[in-house]
């Protein structure tokens, strides 16, 4: 082959659009580099909510003085006693508390592992330094403890992770297969059917995969089956919007905001407390975080507490049925409006 020849085969193979879509690829992997490791690589708590309990005026004391730890890691407030504090952990309320005895010279902090090991165990290390200082040792009790067989809490969120995984993968393949952008608003609700079913089906696979298989999530299966059918059509459905605006470009948007920022922000291996304010103000509002949050509810607290979760995911679900239609409806209307290509008449007919 000759130079000339190598070179216009290398021209016609990089276009433009291929050369975008490596840009594009190159990007999200730099900020999935910068996401993860400015997320996770110096975790600290920050103004984690925290109780004392205890005889009114040593409770004052205390919290005055856990206010005024370096880097201000506890934002305490004082409680009535250690029932309220108990009520408060497993309304998710607050991460902790301590109780002070002050008859004896041993302490209570309860925790809650169920929410995040690492974070029970950075309370502790944090009290255990303050009762060493007040010359008091500390008892560590454990209000809503995570399952022998969920390693540092963290089922709950590779669970909602690979319903995450689930959703945006059925709504690309539906994408490969058929078009990025659905020809008309039936195509498009044939695709939310179809993600529909998947997620019923994902969500209960799941459920079942981390309960009765695997016993590493206590809870209600029927609480978890629901949520993970919600967490999959809710990525599923914000990946065919996407699609349908931006075509296979949105796959790309999606993993965006669902992998890149919404895993280190979803308090999966840290608790939101410990990480830094962006993630931490990000994470809620993404699918991943609010499914973490509300499947570790399920198995440790209850079910408290989940109502503004659920709401974040199901604004993803509607909002993604939505604009998906609206999308289909667009692009019917354009492709009615465009004029048809005029038939060439024959010479015999004019």
């Amino acid at each position: 082959m000759t130079r000339n020849g190598f070179l216009a085969e290398v021209k016609d193979a990089v276009t433009p659009r291929a050369t975008l879509l490596v840009l594009g690829v190159l990007a999200l992997q730099l900020l999935f580099i910068a996401s993860y490791v400015g997320a996770l690589h110096d975790p600290k708590p920050k103004d984690v909510p925290f109780a004392v309990a205890g005889p009114r005026a040593a409770a004052e004391q205390t919290a005055t003085r856990l206010d005024r730890l370096p880097g201000s890691p506890l934002d305490p407030r004082v409680v009535a006693d250690e029932a309220t504090a108990r009520d408060q952990i497993l309304n998710r309320e607050i991460d902790g508390a301590l109780v002070i005895h002050p008859d004896r010279t041993t302490d209570t902090l309860l925790v809650a592992s169920g929410g995040g090991t690492a974070l029970a165990v950075t309370l502790e290390k944090y009290l255990t330094t303050l009762e060493t200082s007040q010359q008091r040792t500390l008892r560590t009790v454990d209000v809503a403890p995570a399952s022998p067989h969920d390693f540092n809490g963290l089922s709950a969120f590779y669970l909602v992770i690979g319903w995450c995984v689930g959703g945006y993968l059925c709504a690309s393949v539906l994408a490969i297969s058929s078009g990025a952008r659905p020809v008309s608003p039936h195509r498009a609700l044939i695709r939310l059917a179809s993600m529909a079913v998947v997620a019923i089906v994902g969500g209960l696979g799941g459920a079942v995969i981390v309960g009765p298989i695997l016993d590493a999530l206590p809870g209600s299966l029927m609480a978890l089956w629901g949520l993970g059918a919600l967490v999959i059509f809710a990525v599923g459905a914000a990946t065919l919007a996407f699609q349908g605006i931006f075509g296979i470009i949105g796959i790309g948007l999606v993993i965006l905001l669902v992998v890149i920022a919404g895993n280190p922000s979803a308090g999966g291996a840290f608790p939101l407390p410990m990480l830094p304010p962006f993630w931490e103000t990000i994470g809620p509002a993404l699918p991943p975080g609010a499914g973490t949050w509300v499947a570790r509810s399920i198995a440790y607290f209850n079910g408290n507490d989940t109502t503004d979760a659920l709401l974040v995911l199901s604004a993803w679900a509607a909002g993604g049925i939505v604009v998906t239609l609206l999308a289909a409806e667009l692009r019917a209307k354009r492709t009615r409006r465009e004029p048809h290509t005029p038939t060439t008449s024959s010479p015999s007919a004019t």
